[in-house]
């Protein structure tokens, strides 16, 4: 029997690749978009209007299901925002906005499913966030800073309704090639910065790892697994050995040497 999924930022990227498995294999998929006028007469499943940072536009989202009398048995926290630059030379306004999307945008959906799930007596949220969001990546702060939030809230969460039959896990992709890069918030290389050779060389090499990314339809496959779990573990890493090796050797190595490490991947 299928099931009754709403996949945030649906439009493009990650969580267009996830709607359309899903919606192939036999579930009944919504996904959002901030402007799905362009887009509706082009995807098989209903792209529905929302921002995630804007309350009323969540209350209008949960109020067109209703009226169509479809309760949300998967939820997929999706929508996200890239951002990059120094910290020192990042706007502050800019890492706020970039929390609002990625952490507190999945939040309030939390919190207006939950009530949904708990009567329904099932359910299951997947919040997408990132192996960034396991390390302080340099130029990527406070991406990794708002990935790890969601990583670490889920955690509380699952605590929280651990008897209610609600699952809530994260699924951290690494780097898949998506349109993310476009789509960023870049704090502008400025001339004669400290940073300015570091930074550029950097967003040289992000850009690179997304170009020669895989397919995202990898990660869409593994949101298809977890939907059918009834007891999933809190996390899930889907991505190239290398970038999962990274997080066991963040486990393993002692915390210079991984720093080490990963400066010498930067080139810093």
């Amino acid at each position: 029997m299928g099931y009754i999924v709403l996949v945030t930022g649906a439009s493009s990227g990650l969580g267009k690749s996830i709607a359309l498995h899903l919606h192939s294999l036999g579930h009944t998929v919504f996904g959002t978009s901030r402007n799905p006028k362009q887009y509706i007469d082009t995807f098989p499943f209903t792209l529905l209007e929302l921002d995630v940072t804007i309350k009323e536009s969540i209350a209008h989202l949960f109020g067109e299901l209703q009226q169509l009398n479809k309760p949300i048995d998967v939820l997929i926290n999706n929508a996200g925002v890239g951002i990059t630059g120094p910290v020192e030379e990042t706007p502050l306004e800019a890492m706020r906005a970039n929390f609002e999307t990625n952490f507190f945008g999945p939040l309030a959906m939390i919190q207006r499913v939950l009530p949904l799930m708990r009567k329904n007596k099932k359910g299951t949220v997947i919040n997408i966030t990132s192996i960034a969001g396991y390390m302080g990546l340099p130029f990527r702060g406070a991406y990794s800073a708002s990935k790890g939030a969601l990583n670490i809230m889920t955690e509380a969460i699952r605590l929280e309704i651990g008897n209610q039959g609600i699952n809530v896990i994260t699924l951290a992709p690494g780097d898949y090639a998506t349109d993310i890069a476009s789509r960023r918030f870049h704090a502008p290389v400025i001339n004669n910065s400290p940073y300015q050779k570091a930074y550029q060389g950097s967003l040289n090499t992000m850009d690179s790892h997304i170009d020669s990314g895989n397919d995202p339809i990898e990660i869409a496959h593994k949101v298809a697994v977890l939907i059918e779990q009834a007891n999933p573990r809190p996390h899930y890493v889907v991505g190239s050995f290398i970038q999962k090796f990274s997080l066991t050797l963040k486990k393993i190595l002692p915390q210079k040497a991984y720093e080490k490490l990963l400066k010498n991947h930067y080139k810093l």
